[in-house]
């Protein structure tokens, strides 16, 4: 997208010499908000509010391309759709619906924090970031991501996909950056208002990047 390049390049530029002023935080917000809505994709857990189904994405995504976790989401919830049906569920039976997906100590870990959910919070998955990250399988990225898909709660949120769209936008000559160094620029340049579509467009994003 010739677009969203010269967009890029002016950011650069402006960023090299200024720093982030409120004038490229608006700039780059109109970037990312505007690809969005015309070039945003759909996806199943992007179509719903339930924190289990948005859980469960969460999980099947972690380190495994979205055109095969599109294949298996709708099969697995359909075979266990809520906390319970998968908390009671066997680690034979857990296994074979996750086949094709790859690391199944993925499943393991989903399994066990749907019991959990069950046993401590009465099936509903918690709301405090605390006690998202204690659940199995759950680190930093998926308890922000969590959070802003579940709950709408702005958060740092910072994965692959994220990291690259800051890279290529903020340090284009830096072959390393240290995610201390993303951080602030997260922070300070996210929707308040709406978190979940804003993470949902920078994730978007990475496939227009030249």
């Amino acid at each position: 997208m010739d677009k969203i390049n010269t967009d890029t390049a002016w950011i650069r530029e402006m960023y090299c010499r200024n720093g982030l002023t409120a004038g490229i935080i608006t700039y780059f917000r109109n970037i990312i908000c505007t690809h969005y809505r015309i070039y945003g994709r759909t996806f199943p857990w992007r179509e719903t509010d339930d924190p289990y189904r948005i859980l469960v994405s969460e999980f099947m995504l972690q380190q495994t391309q979205v055109k095969r976790v599109q294949e298996r989401y709708i099969p697995f919830l359909e075979q266990f759709p809520d906390f319970f049906h998968l908390s009671s569920t066997t680690i034979p039976e857990v296994l074979r619906a996750w086949k094709g997906l790859g690391y199944n100590r993925r499943a393991l870990a989903l399994r066990q924090t749907a019991q959990i959910v069950v046993r401590d919070y009465r099936g509903m998955l918690p709301v405090e970031e605390h006690e998202i990250q204690a659940l199995p399988g759950i680190g930093k990225a998926t308890t922000a991501a969590l959070m802003v898909f579940t709950s709408r709660q702005p958060s740092l949120l910072l994965e692959t996909n994220i990291r690259t769209v800051y890279i290529h936008f903020f340090f284009p000559d830096r072959e390393r950056v240290k995610d201390t160094e993303l951080h602030p620029l997260i922070e300070k340049t996210q929707s308040w208002r709406h978190p979940r579509e804003w993470y949902y467009g920078l994730i978007d994003c990475v496939a227009d990047m030249v």
